[in-house]
């Protein structure tokens, strides 16, 4: 039996996942980047392999990091990309990355760039560190979303850090060759450090592929990924981040080790066997996200209104304008109020910045066919009663 035909929405509710353990019963979840199906067998199995050996005492692994090495292996073999040696770190998850770069990279008062709409998370740690937020609008186009690359050197001015979220949330985009390398020239004029964000590149659809920002420019490049997209272990925190600059890496390896915290042996088992063993299972998953993917392109084409949807080249995710619908803009939690579903509403994607993206809606895909169709029918039912 296919392990993502269905889902037991009653597990889902009663579980620890806020996804769904939040809801009220009579909601239906497609709001954060969570999915609804399990991990893999590999996995399962290496987290069980702990458990039964009761092996809970503090970690210790006999010459080079296992996570480490099967973050350099999968690079090389998956992505064309070879890290570069004993440069790598591992971290609790994406939002400890971003804010311990922050604090070695920049100042108080400096720009951090980022492409808007994006993950909320960093426009609240960006705030929080007291950095100014230099949004880099992302547009729709007839063909797809894009940034423009005209005059990019004007608008990084004054910042010292480009975080950089490739593949894009919420977009789905999957950034090419030709719009990085404007980037990567910019960051070169004006000595910028750019984290790239590419949780999701394991999560890209043919025929589009990743492109590894440090292929581009690589001793300005922070890498920052994990297997918890891709595989589903989001709750077990474990991220690793590949330091290419010089200056940060110096800084890093003067802090207190404390400073970076220690994530579990179950997590650092977990994430080896998803990148080593697991896939077998990630390639049935992303055949399933691509179906998934096509019933929301239908759907989309069918409602009476332009919703600016573009199918994602990557991710599980949706991005749409609601602009045009009898909603309008929708104010929060008035969806899962008045429709029974519960999406990533679209302006805290642009939080603290110019831009505005009220009446978009971001929808979570990594479910059932039986379940996607049915939030999608609540939805254009829900949205055509206005």
């Amino acid at each position: 039996m296919n392990p993502f035909d269905s889902i037991d929405i009653d597990r889902l509710r009663s579980g620890h996942g806020v996804k769904w353990g939040s809801l009220a019963p009579d909601v239906l979840g497609a709001w954060v980047a969570d999915m609804d199906f399990g991990t893999a067998p590999a996995v399962r199995a290496a987290i069980t392999e702990v458990v039964e050996r009761q092996d809970f005492g503090y970690p210790f692994w006999p010459g080079e990091d296992p996570v480490v090495a099967a973050f350099e292996d999968r690079m090389a073999t998956r992505h064309g990309w070879r890290p570069e040696p004993n440069r790598t770190r591992v971290f609790t998850d994406l939002i400890q990355v971003l804010q311990v770069m922050i604090e070695h990279a920049t100042k108080p008062g400096d720009g951090v760039a980022i492409h808007v709409p994006t993950y909320p998370p960093f426009l609240a740690s960006i705030i929080r560190s007291g950095r100014r937020v230099v949004p880099l609008p992302v547009e729709w186009t007839d063909t797809g979303w894009t940034f423009p690359t005209d005059g990019l050197t004007e608008q990084l001015a004054g910042c010292r850090l480009l975080v950089l979220v490739n593949p894009h949330n919420p977009t789905g985009r999957t950034f090419t060759h030709a719009e990085l390398t404007p980037l990567a020239a910019a960051a070169d004029r004006l000595d910028l450090v750019v984290l790239a964000d590419e949780i999701h590149a394991d999560l890209v659809h043919k025929p589009h592929h990743h492109v590894p920002f440090a292929t581009l420019a690589p001793h300005r490049t922070i890498t920052a990924t994990s297997a918890t997209k891709a595989f589903n272990i989001a709750g077990l925190r474990c991220a690793v981040a590949h330091i290419g600059p010089d200056r940060v890496h110096d800084a890093l390896t003067k802090a207190p080790l404390d400073y970076f915290g220690t994530p579990s042996t179950l997590s650092r088992a977990a994430t080896v066997a998803a990148w080593r063993e697991s896939d077998p299972w990630l390639a049935e998953l992303m055949t399933t996200l691509r179906d998934n993917r096509s019933i929301v392109d239908k759907w989309a084409s069918a409602l009476p209104w332009d919703l600016r949807h573009h199918t994602p080249d990557a991710t599980y995710l949706s991005w749409f304008d609601l602009a045009t619908t009898p909603f309008g803009a929708p104010t929060p939690h008035r969806l899962e109020r008045e429709i029974g579903v519960k999406l990533s509403e679209g302006a805290e994607f642009a939080d603290g910045t110019p831009t505005d993206t009220s009446t978009f809606a971001r929808l979570n895909f990594a479910t059932s066919p039986s379940n996607l169709l049915a939030i999608l029918a609540r939805l254009a039912a829900g949205l055509a009663n206005r």
